[in-house]
């Protein structure tokens, strides 16, 4: 049985207009959370058909690493630009694995 994690899925959507600069952003974001000892993946991925949207798909070693990654540096600059960024507050949710 594999090690137990915590996943996340972190909804963005980027105000009009706003749709390069939010993916940069969050483009940054990406190298120095790969960096953190407790990160296991942090995959960015843009909405299909509608580019304003993106999505983090995340897994963590714990809640706590994870509370950790939310204090870093990287990831508080994003938070102090995000409402020049974004259309409306980030959707985060957490998820367990059942199976698979």
């Amino acid at each position: 049985m594999s090690e137990k994690h915590l996943t996340v899925a972190a909804r963005i959507k980027a105000k009009p207009g706003k749709e390069q600069q939010t993916k940069d952003a969050l483009l940054a974001l990406i190298e120095p959370t790969h960096k953190e000892a407790a990160c296991i993946d942090y995959i960015l991925h843009q909405g299909a058909e509608d580019k304003s949207l993106f999505l983090f798909y995340e897994n963590w070693t714990s809640k706590e690493a994870l509370d950790e990654h939310l204090q870093t540096p990287h990831l508080q600059a994003f938070v102090a630009k995000a409402g020049d960024l974004l259309a409306e507050p980030l959707d985060v949710t957490l998820w367990e694995k059942v199976a698979g």
